[in-house]
Formats: C-alpha cells, structure tokens, sequence
C-alpha cells in the first residue's frame, strides 16, 4: 500500500464524523491498572484534530448508556472507534455491534472479530488451525489448578481476556508449583476471569502493525521492544506505563532479512484468519533457537500519540499521526464506499 501524503482528495473522507471513545477518570473498582485500556483526554484530542485536518467535522461521544440514542439522532457519515468497552469478555465488540444494529459505517473490526481476538486461548485455538505456531499453553477457571502435564516452566500466568499489560507483572512468570498457585488464585482474583497460564518463551519481542483491507493491506516493518534489565523483562502494564526507563525500541529491528520477511507474513496471514478490518498490531516472540511464536493480537490497538505501539510504529516507518489517522479512516471509507 503506498504511503498518504499529506495531500489528500476530500472525497475520500467522510464530511461528518463521530469520535467514539472510553475515558480514563480515575475513579474504577478493581485492580490499579483497571483503565489501562481507556484513553487520556490528550489522545481523544489528538485524534479530533487529525480528523479535523482532513475537513471533517468532528463530534465527540464518549460509549456510555446514552451513546444509542444520540448515535441514532445524529447519523454521523462515520464512526472513528476508539472504544474499550465497560465489562465482559466480550466488551471491545459493544460498540461494533451497536452500530451494526443502527447500521452506522466504523473504523477498525467488527464484533467477531473483536471478541475473539480480546480471548486469547480462543484465538490461539483458531490460529492453531491454521498452523501458527503459538506457546502452548493451558486456560484455569477461577478455583480450580486443572493438571499442566506437557507443559514446560518456566510459565507465565495473565488474565485470558485483558489488553494492555493487564494483570502482567514480574509474579506473572513463574517456576515452581507453588508460584503458579498464587500468580493464578491472585491474578483470578483481582479480574474475576479465567486465566491463562502458557509456556514462556525466551527471547525477543516483536510487534507488527497493519493498515488497511484486502490487496492494500499495508505490513508496517517489525518493531523490537528491548527490555533494559532482567527484572523488567514482560512487557506489563508498568513496563509500558514507564517505557522510557524500562525499554528501548528498534523498528526496523536486527534481525536476518527472512526472519523479517516471515514475521511480516504470519502477522499478514492472521489479520486475515481473524477477519481484522482497517488496523491492528500482532506480538510475536523470536526463541534463540530461531523460532517464530504468536503471542497475541490487538484489532483496537492504542493511538495516544508519542505513547502506544501502533503509531510509534507507523513513525518509525515514516508515518506521521495525523497521516496513520487520516489513513484508518479513509481504509473504512473505502470499504463501506
């Protein structure tokens, strides 16, 4: 797909346009890193302004209980989705769904899509299918320690239907029975879901964003996320909260032209698997002995400028934020076009 630049034909964008988000109030029961999905006011502006750049008039709607109904009175040409959700492993997909029901056009992927893709043990199944390697791993309901036979530790332990380092931290990875116990009953405990305990695979962190739909998809080139120390070595909510003291990020990063290559393929290969519209970001793991493992895939990646994975990505590779946003919303466009 061939980069935007900062000319662009207006009739490739829609005149009105609805920013659809969750925000970030400080005021959520559950663990401290409950709205970690949510946004910051900086980012909702942000977005608002490079929407506005491209000619759009922007409203703003945050996905409370009364988002129906003014969604419903308003008709905007398009929804620009940012959305979390409130509850449930289902929650990204609340949104997509409503507007399919009100039969309003959005960026980023539907509700399958989103609900699959938030859980991970349903998603490693799927693309388990399709032969892509993934670590293997066991899902525990809250309660119970089902047998880990075949497995090897040392393991790592996360809630099975969180994004964003949630419920990741250095007690998530663990090498004897007795700290599995605990990680599962303490993690199963504070996000009132299964979890998810699989095999750690040492080596190096990836992730690959993607732009666009069908033959125009674009493979942004791999970022590496390099961990500083030992002890700061899972990208968790922490380690991402206070990424310039943990982490250091190559893109492209130093690796072998066809293990680059290969990555770009899988992380194109299951975009299309999981019906993934627009954008996304994919995790992989690279082991010392050269092998390639799927870690987990976001279809509703973070856009806070300066902060999240997609668009630091999409700058490393010459694209600026007002570009990747403008370009989000002309792929939907294009779609429903």
């Amino acid at each position: 797909m061939p980069m935007i630049t900062d000319k662009f034909d207006k009739s490739r964008t829609p005149t009105s346009v609805c920013l659809v988000y969750n925000l970030k109030k400080g005021d959520a029961d559950g663990p401290p890193d409950a709205e970690a999905e949510f946004d910051d006011p900086d980012t909702v502006q942000a977005i608002k302004s490079a929407l506005e750049a491209c000619g759009c008039e922007v409203g703003l709607a945050e996905a409370e209980e009364e988002l129906p109904a003014r969604l419903a009175a308003d008709k905007p040409d398009m929804v620009f989705n940012i959305a979390e959700g409130k509850r449930g492993r289902g929650r990204e997909a609340q949104v997509p769904a409503m507007l399919d029901f009100l039969g309003l056009p959005y960026t980023g992927s539907d509700a399958t899509t989103m609900c699959v893709a938030l859980d991970k043990a349903l998603t490693k199944r799927i693309l388990a299918g399709f032969h892509v390697l993934t670590p293997k791993y066991r899902l525990v309901p809250p309660g119970d320690l089902p047998s880990l036979s075949g497995l090897c530790w040392p393991l790592i332990v996360k809630p099975n239907a969180e994004g964003s380092g949630k419920g990741i931290s250095g007690a998530s990875l663990v090498g004897d029975a007795g700290e599995l116990r605990r990680a599962v009953a303490d993690g199963a405990a504070a996000y009132r879901q299964d979890m998810l305990v699989e095999e750690y695979i040492t080596g190096r962190e990836f992730t690959v964003g993607l732009l666009g739909n069908g033959d125009k998809t674009q493979v942004f080139a791999p970022m590496e996320i390099i961990f500083r120390d030992r002890a700061h070595s899972l990208y968790s909510y922490e380690v991402k909260r206070d990424f310039r003291q943990y982490v250091d990020y190559a893109c492209p990063p130093d690796v072998a032209v066809d293990v680059r290559a290969g990555m770009e393929r899988a992380a194109l290969k299951i975009y299309g698997i999981l019906g993934c519209r627009d954008f996304a970001r994919v995790d992989f793991r690279l082991s010392p002995e050269g092998r390639l493992y799927f870690i987990e895939i976001n279809p509703l990646p973070g856009l806070a400028p300066g902060y999240s994975d997609y668009p630091m990505l999409a700058e490393f590779c010459g694209m600026g934020y007002n570009t990747l946003v403008r370009s989000i919303l002309q792929s939907a466009w294009a779609r429903y076009s």
